[in-house]
């Protein structure tokens, strides 16, 4: 009986330890419903178990990342390329990481990787134009938009970056159509109804669509608008 009782307890106990994959499983759980904490502890008990998990460790960068802990979803996304580098998604993660800290050399060396790694993920292409953006690169960016909007011909951000990069680029009616496109998909965009104002009103002389898209941007709490209202529109 003694060795019996013994031999009952070991297996209450083992069946009782959750498996790696109920551990990721509970962590890709809590990460979802957002309690990021919580999903960094089960994402660390499933690498205890197996160290060379690598969604394990891309999906604790991933809570990381949503914490804004930046530094930690980097070590997070390091670790699982040196576990597995065919995957696109750690340096993709990590690219956006990189694009956070405003890393844009980084960034763009990730988003590069990744998609040569994967070229069909449309996600690469926007958040690499996004960095282009930044690096003032413009002319790349803008191709990157387009990319996006191939795939996806409703994605409003796109629009609003492209006509962005387009207004930088000294192409003020391109400029135009892609911030009027992105107004007209979200409504809710103030930034995109101020530069498409400002560029209506400055590059063509269009002072009633301008000072019309500047009091929408107002209007959505885009207090920058007002002084271009008040210098160009009048009583308007």
């Amino acid at each position: 009986m003694k060795y019996l009782s013994l031999f009952i307890c070991v297996f209450i106990f083992v069946s009782c330890s959750p498996s790696e994959q109920e551990l990721f499983d509970a962590g890709v759980e809590n990460l979802e419903s957002g309690n990021h904490s919580k999903a960094v502890e089960y994402f660390d008990r499933a690498i205890e178990k197996n160290p060379e998990n690598t969604s394990a460790h891309n999906a604790k960068g991933v809570a990381y990342f949503n914490m804004e802990q930046y530094d930690e979803a980097i070590a997070s996304f390091n670790a699982s390329i040196a576990v597995d580098s065919a995957s696109y998604k750690p340096f993709y993660n990590r690219g956006n990481a990189y694009l956070e800290k405003e890393e844009y050399v980084k960034a763009l060396q990730d988003y590069n990787y990744a998609s040569s790694l994967d070229p069909g993920v449309i996600d690469i292409y926007y958040n690499r134009g996004v960095t282009l953006l930044a690096m003032e690169e413009f002319e790349d960016a803008i191709l990157d938009f387009e990319m996006t909007l191939q795939a996806n011909p409703e994605h409003g951000q796109a629009f609003f970056y492209k006509g962005k990069a387009e207004m930088e680029n000294n192409q003020p009616l391109e400029a135009i159509e892609s911030l009027s496109r992105a107004v007209k998909i979200d409504t809710r965009n103030g930034a995109a109804f101020y530069l498409l104002g400002i560029t209506q009103l400055s590059a063509l002389a269009m002072k009633d669509e301008g000072c019309r898209n500047l009091q929408s941007a107002l209007q959505l709490g885009f207090t920058e608008a007002k002084e271009w209202i008040e210098e160009f529109c009048g009583e308007e």
